[in-house]
């Protein structure tokens, strides 16, 4: 919290400002203390625009509360196909499988929508010197050591010639698309950390097979979104409806015991005997708290695994209490299909340390009132030639309204972590969000996870003459 510096403060307990030096002490520290906010927040922000399609552009941040932090995030283009990829993830027991799987899953998301015919010609290319890239990654900061890197290359290159092998009469199906990819990649996670034909282990592979992460990632290509997911990130919809209120179109629903047909699918997959241990204290096998996550092969590889295998390791107590019927975890995303509107204005990818804070319309709210603000903060631009007066007009009435709004942050992530942390129903308590930006590493976690944010904005004038 904020206070008036001692060396002012009166015999009594009070607060008493004695010299015109000491306003200005009080005033310099105000103003640090703000800086220093300002700069906390703002370490990890990103935005970037578009040209062309229905994605006009991204804001990205992220805010730790673990050191280092367990959520990682991506955003890419596909090079081979068209569309863009956006994804937060977020990770358990460490970071690792969080890291890996930003940086893997895209590239095998990829992969599943080539047509035969461009896979074919991916494959041929990978022999030569220059070979093609399926996708381009943004804000990018993240690399693999030597030894892994050879590893998953490996991996890649077989599921590539598996891809190849699919009859090719098979119609396409973008569902089918992203959980392939999903299973694929967990798949492999599971085959690079066990034994060689030499009976080695790598502990790299292995170490991250241990973590986990849930993950919900979203497909954009021109009208059509969809969205892929596990675990307990959410993807929510800023819809403006035709009264001019914001909507939160929910696109995701958790997976975690709060959802009560993921309940009753785990206990569908046990027997009957393993009902009072399969969920127990709202958790499965009472430690892990998603119902559905990448990685965590604790609770999928088989007993034998476990106990000749992982348990040399990581010791016995590495096995979860009632491991009768693995596997008990699944990577299977839930993926969603939404057809984008002109009323549709953007899409919010978060971890659950922003939705612990501040709910989904508030989340909405705050975004569009941002929006509003924003356009006030750059030189005013036609978005197209030939307007008329009266939508010129409009234009300079809403910009007018958006003064009223004027976001202290360009980046709308950014908008979100300052409100969700500080926000109250009269605007910021600087007090408090200054508080929870220096709370010590050992109890942050008590009060805050890790929280990462990515809002993706529609052209609605694209949307609008977007062919069907």
């Amino acid at each position: 919290m904020l206070s008036v510096p001692r060396h002012i403060r009166s015999d009594r307990g009070g607060s008493r400002i004695e010299t015109m030096s000491q306003v200005f002490e009080i005033l310099e520290y105000i103003l640090w203390i703000s800086e220093a906010v300002d700069t906390v927040l703002r370490a990890n922000e990103y935005t970037q625009e578009f040209s062309e399609g229905s994605v006009k552009s991204y804001d990205s941040n992220q805010l730790p509360s673990n050191n280092p932090i367990e959520d990682t995030r991506s955003e890419a283009k596909c090079l081979l196909t068209t569309g863009l990829l956006f994804g937060v993830f977020d990770g358990h027991g460490g970071g690792a499988c969080a890291q890996v799987i930003a940086k893997r899953l895209f590239h095998y998301i990829a992969a599943c929508l080539l047509p035969p015919e461009s896979l074919q010609h991916y494959l041929s290319s990978l022999t030569e010197n220059t070979p093609l890239e399926l996708i381009t990654n943004y804000n990018d900061k993240f690399q693999f050591v030597d030894d892994v890197k050879e590893i998953y290359h490996k991996s890649f290159r077989n599921f590539l010639e598996d891809l190849k092998k699919v009859d090719d009469n098979q119609s396409f199906d973008m569902n089918r698309a992203l959980v392939q990819a999903f299973l694929r990649l967990d798949g492999d996670l599971s085959a690079e950390a066990l034994p060689c034909v030499d009976g080695k282990v790598n502990m790299k592979t292995l170490s991250v097979a241990m973590s986990g992460s849930v993950a919900c990632v979203a497909h954009i290509d021109r009208q059509h979104l969809h969205v892929a997911h596990v675990g307990d990130c959410n993807a929510i919809l800023g819809v403006k409806t035709e009264t001019n209120s914001w909507l939160a179109k929910k696109l995701t629903q958790e997976h975690n015991t709060y959802n009560q047909a993921e309940v009753e699918r785990i206990l569908r997959e046990h027997p009957s005997n393993e009902a009072d241990t399969v969920i127990k204290m709202e958790r499965l096998l009472g430690q892990l708290a998603p119902l559905r996550a990448i990685g965590d092969f604790r609770y999928k590889w088989d007993k034998n695994i476990m106990s000749t295998i992982v348990a040399k390791y990581f010791g016995g107590q590495v096995i979860p209490p009632n491991y009768y019927t693995p596997p008990y975890l699944t990577a299977t995303p839930e993926v969603i299909y939404h057809r984008l509107t002109p009323r549709d204005k953007f899409l919010i990818l978060a971890t659950d340390g922003l939705w612990d804070m501040i709910s989904p319309l508030q989340v909405v709210r705050l975004v569009g009132e941002h929006m509003s603000g924003k356009v006030t903060l750059s030189p005013l631009k036609l978005p197209r030639k030939n307007m008329t007066l009266n939508e010129i007009n409009e234009m300079l009435l809403q910009r007018k309204e958006g003064l009223k709004t004027k976001p202290k942050d360009s980046n709308a992530s950014t908008h979100l972590l300052r409100n969700a942390l500080g926000g109250t129903e009269y605007g910021i308590d600087h007090g408090k969000l200054s508080q929870l930006l220096s709370l010590p590493e050992d109890v942050v976690r008590v009060f805050r996870d890790d929280i990462t944010i990515t809002v993706i904005y529609f052209d609605s004038e694209y949307l609008r003459h977007c062919p069907a």
